[in-house]
């Protein structure tokens, strides 16, 4: 079972007296700087966890068995068990939602490296209440428009829900400013500030730390906007009176958001807010004394219980340590989609338990990683095992893991519409099909001899690697054809780019139909999408042309490993001449000769190369070694033969011819 399917199978237990329960899985962050690929880890951890709960939910046969025991204890039976939770499905009383709060009520902590001195006024102020940076990292004051426009937690948050989308990721957004502002916390606040004492003692026995005599369990904003060197002099619901670092007296609403509670009381009430039942959080967090533990304590004052924990180590840039926003050291996720296919980051975070440590390589670690997933879709698309059922238990576990590990690295939810179940290995290989068949090191090879994209498809369909979806590469290859598309007037239109706030805001018969089909397991997104999509033709997709796409940007990027370009010589190199000797001529006339004649495909090149150093009783290493300073000018490279079938006949035969006359000179 899939470490996702795991959690999964926890979150579907009944509740008290044997209740169905609503399934709420949260991911949160704040917004202080460029979001990095390691933000990606917390947000993926939770869309598998997401998707892993919608398919154990369609999973027909023995989902619940292994709960019968607990269910028995409560008096109650399977079938009892599903006829409750289908109804409550069906009436909207139970729910799987997945959501994004952004903590744009915290504070600006300091003036980061990325930023102007000038920020140095706004230290304390919360981030959905000052300007974004301009391109120098000043204040933007035009574009913040006095409050109406983007703010500074706008500005970093705007590029990471592009970057969601393009991995398939599409959780409701919660700004959590404006949950204090519409008064959400107000209940929680009154609890703690009513508690301050209890939570005091919660705080202080859990974690070791000695607050201080002025602590409050809420930070008021004071007379300058800032939350810093505020201190609470009283409180009386529904205010929190203060005296801020100016010796100017207020008072803040609890219901306004003039105000925000401290991190480890935030969190808890986030849970209650928004009924979270799931949420992964980083290993800081997680250890002993952390923010989890007295928030499972101050849940209690809130009348709930504390939800699923899930603890989730950093992801590091090789050779450069944890990644982080505040001090610059990361890799944007925008950044990272434009070199990386985004079922990539998908399997790098799905093959992993979320405690293993990852090392994120851009290099050469790239390429072995996008092999494995490669050779795990090919073994999908080549079917269960004949002999599965001889398999041992840990081999046949081995099969089903490798199944979900794709099913969950595909950008389209194929958990969407109840595919699970019988045949959901077949979905599974389905959706992995474009994948195997052109690997993402071929695709690189290609990249480099072909600056143009009509070229490299055109290779593939003579190699009889793509057929089908040849036409559609031709004319609507330089278009944004994402998982989810439809074509419409010669445009693609891609789910990436819909906006479905706009789409449902435009007419009131729409959004009542799109909030009417809503149900459990469902966001209004992707029904809204599938609204506007229904009645449009969809036709054939693949991601070849986002694939190759990303591997022309990680060409011309610093990533690149050097040791994969390729040289190709139209002349031989010094570096060819200096590896060479007397004993290679023979070898090489003797190919010059046969490669006249050769049909021109990799498979008979590569038995051409190996056969003429067979008849002369050469080692393969070197034959391959010498027509790599040929071809390369370097004494390694991708498979020969698939370099040479993509060059011209002639043009291998000169640079041979080239080489041969080097003896005789």
């Amino acid at each position: 079972m899939h470490w996702a399917d795991f959690v999964a199978k926890d979150l579907s237990k009944p509740g008290k007296n044997g209740a169905a329960q609503s399934t709420v899985i949260a991911a949160g962050i704040t917004p202080s700087g460029e979001f990095h690929i390691g933000h990606l880890r917390e947000i993926l951890t939770c869309d598998l966890i997401f998707r892993a709960c919608r398919n154990f939910s369609w999973t027909t046969g023995e989902r619940y068995v292994e709960i019968e025991s607990t269910l028995a204890q409560l008096g109650i039976d399977i079938e009892e068990f599903e006829n409750r939770v289908n109804q409550g499905r069906a009436e909207n009383a139970v729910a799987l939602e997945f959501i994004f709060i952004v903590d744009s009520a915290d504070p600006l902590r300091k003036v980061y490296p990325f930023l102007d001195e000038s920020y140095e006024q706004f230290i304390g102020h919360q981030l959905g209440m000052i300007p974004p940076p301009d391109e120098n990292g000043k204040p933007d004051y035009t574009r913040f428009d006095e409050g109406n426009g983007e703010s500074y937690a706008d500005h970093f948050l705007s590029p990471f829900v592009e970057a969601l989308k393009k991995i398939g990721v599409r959780p409701r957004i919660v700004d959590n400013l404006q949950s204090y502002q519409n008064g959400d916390f107000a209940e929680c606040i009154d609890i703690a500030c009513n508690k301050a004492d209890e939570i005091r003692d919660i705080i202080s026995n859990v974690s070791g730390r000695e607050l201080s005599d002025d602590w409050f369990p809420f930070n008021p904003v004071g007379s300058d906007g800032s939350m810093d060197g505020v201190t609470v002099t009283g409180y009386e619901y529904p205010y929190v009176q203060w005296t801020d670092r100016h010796g100017t007296e207020g008072r803040s609403d609890i219901r306004e958001g003039e105000g925000k509670l401290p991190w480890r009381i935030d969190w808890p009430a986030k849970w209650k807010i928004h009924g979270v039942t799931c949420e992964p959080f980083g290993k800081d967090h997680g250890a002993a004394g952390g923010s989890y533990d007295t928030g499972k304590e101050i849940a209690n004052l809130f009348g709930i219980l504390a939800p699923h924990p899930l603890t989730y180590e950093w992801i590091s840039l090789k050779g450069a340590g944890a990644m982080s926003s505040s001090v610059g050291n990361t890799v944007g996720p925008l950044e990272v989609l434009e070199i990386v296919p985004p079922e990539i980051v998908r399997y790098l975070i799905a093959k992993n338990q979320p405690r293993r440590h990852i090392d994120f390589d851009t290099g050469s670690a790239l390429i072995e990683l996008a092999d494995e997933y490669q050779r795990n879709c090919k073994d999908l698309v080549s079917g269960q095992p004949a002999d599965f059922d001889d398999l041992s238990k840990r081999q046949q576990k081995a099969w089903t893991v490798k199944v979900n590990q794709i099913a969950y690295s595909q950008v389209y939810d194929i958990t969407f519409g109840g595919h699970s179940g019988p045949g959901w290995e077949d979905e599974v290989a389905d959706a992995a099909s474009d994948t195997h068949v052109v690997s993402f090191r071929h695709l690189a090879l290609l990249a480099q001899m072909y600056s143009n994209d009509e070229d490299v498809w055109n290779s593939l369909k003579r190699s009889g690697i793509i057929n089908n979806s040849f036409k559609l590469m031709m004319k609507y290859g330089d278009q944004n054809i994402s998982a989810d598309y439809f074509i419409e007037d010669g445009v693609v239109q891609s789910r990436d780019d819909f906006d479905y706030i706009d789409y449902m805001s435009k007419d009131p018969q729409v959004f009542a139909e799109i909030t009417e089909k809503k149900d459990w397991g469902t966001s209004l997104e992707e029904v809204a999408w599938h609204h506007y999509s229904s009645d449009k033709i969809g036709g054939q997709t693949s991601t070849l042309p986002r694939r190759l796409k990303t591997i022309r940007n990680w060409l011309s990027s610093p990533y690149f490993p050097e040791d994969f370009r390729l040289r190709i010589q139209t002349e031989i190199s010094k570096g060819a001449r200096e590896n060479m000797d007397s004993r290679d001529g023979v070898y090489l006339s003797a190919l010059y000769e046969n490669l006249q004649t050769t049909d021109w495909n990799a498979s008979d090149i590569n038995d051409c190369v190996c056969q003429q150093a067979k008849n002369l009783e050469m080692k393969l290493r070197d034959a391959f070694q010498l027509m790599y300073w040929i071809v390369l000018d370097q004494g390694y490279g991708p498979k020969l033969a698939s370099i040479l079938k993509e060059m011209d006949r002639q043009a291998v035969l000169d640079l041979l011819q080239s080489a041969i006359d080097e003896f005789s000179s």
